[in-house]
């Protein structure tokens, strides 16, 4: 998924005068009235927290709303920032953008560039009566000043923070109210289903206590923001720029999630958003309230995802688990045994079907605990005990992207080669072309890249890799193990017939 399609959903007020604008020229060239259409999507009342209704019933939104606004809050940071040009002020239409000339005939000047202070609204809840806001940290990250006002509360509320963990996105926010807040019903994400009907509220471009609703479009969404924990509940419920760090609820008035992010090529809802499912922040909330941060387990590993044509080359019928890339030298999964190429499939008695499942559940586990875990190597289950360390800020739980660019000549690696790729080891080929449309190409091998093994084989010298080379059959998929930088990854690659 583009990054670059990824729009978090806090947004700036010049950026909500914009849209406002825009909206009050299109409406006055509109005339005529629009029918009101009624949903037809039956409420299914089994397995999810839903009421059983009647086919073509609605939910009740109006109780919902009524019971629910009051607990959402509008947030708006103030901070001073580089300006650079259209996308300082929360600009969701890309760098060539015409509002450069909106803004030139609207405001009679260029839009501003330079140190700007800057202003953006986003939305929380509150989850506790002392004036506790759950919210999304990129909504309050490097704010100077946090304001908070609640729903039908024209009195504004100077926040601060009291966690933040920038791996989920979640923050803890705290206000001084007069009295007891009324606070959210924390649910349970675990039980939603598919097809099942949920509410945003927020203040999407400034718009406070915004309803709107959907279903539930999937879950457990991995790599959305390419974040090593994203696990998202997917819903076609109305989401937009304000709405970052708001609740998504089910029809008991539960909150079930964060609302965080859409996927859109124009920065407004095309009818996917994306939540934090509301049992990880649970999970978290604890820390964040007691140290302001969050400690997570830390396994010492590069994972990657096991495509189907790696799943050929290591000789399994499909696709699943974790596949080891790298292994950090005297981490935890070093000093258990696990090694390159390995396959990760069971991790602490809970399977791993993705790569993506694995540094959730690592970095659930406690510091210092030792599970069971069960790999897949040369095609055999080996079980390994391994004691889970803890996470430190530098190191990086992630996984490697699972394409690149490609070609193939190689050549010997010499002394000289390997400084200027910063490798302290000569052993290897390196990639000096790839050829577009190759089969190294449509694999992922770039130019640069050192190859160490081939088809589990380690490659020493040219003549190694050449005769290892020989030997490989049109059509048969063969494993490529390649040093790219500092990290190493697996790439399959299939001879052309």
């Amino acid at each position: 998924m583009d990054l670059k399609s990824i729009w978090r959903g806090s947004v700036s007020y010049k950026g909500a005068v914009l849209v406002a604008l825009i909206s009050l020229v299109v409406g006055l060239g509109i005339s005529g009235s629009l029918d009101w259409l009624a949903p037809s999507r039956a409420v299914m009342g089994e397995g999810g927290s839903s009421d059983a209704r009647s086919p073509g019933q609605l939910p009740d939104f109006v109780s919902l709303a009524k019971k629910m606004r009051p607990v959402v809050v509008n947030i708006s940071t103030t901070q001073v920032s580089e300006g650079r040009g259209p996308q300082e002020f929360g600009n969701p239409f890309g760098e060539d953008d015409p509002f450069n000339d909106f803004w030139r005939r609207f405001f009679g000047a260029p839009m501003p560039r330079g140190p700007q202070r800057q202003r953006s609204l986003g939305s929380g809840f509150i989850i506790d009566s002392d004036g506790s806001i759950l919210t999304n940290n990129h909504v309050v990250e490097n704010a100077q000043k946090i304001v908070v006002r609640l729903s039908g509360d024209e009195q504004d509320y100077e926040a601060k923070v009291v966690g933040r963990d920038p791996k989920t996105d979640i923050a803890i926010i705290k206000i001084n109210a007069k009295t007891n807040l009324l606070a959210a019903t924390l649910g349970d994400s675990d039980r939603l289903e598919v097809g099942e009907w949920v509410v945003a509220i927020g203040n999407p471009f400034g718009l406070d206590g915004t309803v709107t609703s959907g279903i539930v479009s999937a879950k457990g969404r991995h790599n959305i923001t390419q974040g090593a924990y994203d696990n998202f509940i997917q819903t076609d419920a109305s989401i937009n720029p304000g709405n970052s760090g708001g609740p998504l609820i089910n029809l008991r008035g539960e909150v079930v999630g964060i609302n965080t992010a859409i996927f859109s090529r124009t920065g407004v809802n095309i009818g996917i958003g994306f939540a934090i499912p509301v049992n990880l922040v649970k999970e978290l909330l604890p820390q964040l309230r007691g140290k302001g941060k969050v400690t997570r387990g830390y396994l010492g590993v590069l994972i990657q995802k096991v495509t189907p044509d790696i799943a050929e080359s290591l000789g399994m019928d499909k696709g699943y688990g974790a596949l080891v890339a790298n292994v950090s030298k005297d981490g935890p999964a070093d000093k258990a045994g696990v090694k390159v190429g390995d396959v990760i499939v069971e991790f602490d008695g809970k399977e791993v079907k993705d790569s993506g499942d694995l540094p959730i559940v690592v970095a659930r586990t406690p510091v210092d605990k030792k599970v069971r875990m069960k790999v897949l190597r040369d095609k055999k289950e080996v079980t390994l005990t391994v004691a889970v360390g803890e996470l430190k800020e530098e190191e990086v739980v992630a996984a490697v992207p699972d394409k690149g660019e490609l070609g193939m000549t190689v050549q010997k690696l010499t002394p000289q080669i390997a400084e200027s790729l910063g490798l302290d080891k000569t052993e290897g080929v390196v990639v000096t072309a790839v050829e577009p449309g190759s089969a190294a190409d449509e694999a992922g091998i770039r130019r640069g890249d050192v190859i160490v093994e081939v088809d589990r084989k380690p490659i020493r010298s040219l003549d190694e890799y050449k005769k290892t080379v020989a030997a490989i059959r049109k059509g048969k998929g063969v494993l490529f193990l390649v040093r790219r930088g500092e990290s190493t990854l697996f790439l399959a690659l299939k001879p052309q017939r």
